[in-house]
């Protein structure tokens, strides 16, 4: 009999948790989306290195199975293509997973530096991957020196203001195009978040900046009008889930074949 209590009470105490969170997920849904937001992630202002090696553990995760690595990596590796000795250069690239990845899967031996600000997320890179510690706004290489440039999840750490001058460095160092791939600003990702982060990432820090990072994504319009500021023509796509693909293309600008 007790057994079959403690059970019932077990049992109602977990849907009482649920409903709350479900209470207090649909309160936050209602936040104003309409607007970037100016906050700051946690991991961009400082915590402590444990923290950080969870984040990015958790930042892996969301690449390898929320995110939408498999076009992003069509859209690289297809600019790349044809060319005999291809470099690529992956701009806060974080630990390079996704800069891996596409090493991984190129037909050719391919160069594959990832630049990064923070030196421990470059130290948890794969050893096949070149790294650099570099600010975005002062990278150290030549203009046109990659056949492909690009930044995954990257841009949103930045606010409205900064946004076309980083692109035109970008686009710069690139002889063939540019790739940006970054969150889409929506409720639907936004209440998916303040339900499952708590349960799905290790970091509390993740929690946290997970939900700044939507709050921080783009609309498509805010997006092209960035690359317009900045004078670059580009292909703008929504990819799933809730992602923005952003190809600048060069129209003469072939690899060294």
């Amino acid at each position: 009999a007790r057994e079959g209590l403690a059970t019932h009470a077990c049992g109602r105490s977990s849907i009482a948790l649920l409903w709350a969170f479900a209470v207090d997920a649909a309160a936050e849904a209602m936040i104003d989306l309409s607007r970037r937001s100016t906050d700051a992630e946690l991991l961009d202002v400082g915590v402590p290195d444990e923290e950080v090696r969870k984040s990015l553990a958790d930042l892996r995760f969301v690449n390898r199975w929320l995110g939408n690595r498999r076009r992003l990596g069509a859209t690289v590796l297809g600019l790349l293509d044809g060319i005999r000795e291809p470099r690529l250069l992956d701009v806060g690239c974080g630990s390079a997973d996704v800069l891996e990845w596409f090493r991984r899967g190129s037909p050719r031996p391919l160069l594959a530096v990832g630049a990064d600000v923070k030196l421990l997320h470059l130290q948890l890179a794969p050893p096949s991957v070149q790294t650099v510690v570099a600010d975005v706004r002062r990278l150290p290489f030549a203009e046109r020196g990659f056949d492909v440039v690009t930044a995954s999840l990257f841009l949103h750490h930045f606010d409205t203001e900064e946004l076309a001058a980083i692109l035109r460095s970008l686009y710069a160092l690139a002889r063939r195009g540019l790739v940006i791939n970054d969150l889409r600003r929506a409720r639907v990702p936004y209440l998916f978040g303040r339900l499952a982060f708590r349960w799905i990432f290790a970091s509390r820090v993740s929690v946290s900046d997970g939900l700044v990072s939507i709050r921080r994504g783009f609309l498509a319009s805010e997006l092209q009008a960035a690359f317009e500021r900045a004078g670059i023509p580009v292909s703008l796509k929504r990819s799933w889930p809730y992602r923005l693909l952003a190809v600048a293309e060069r129209s003469h600008g072939g690899g060294h074949d």
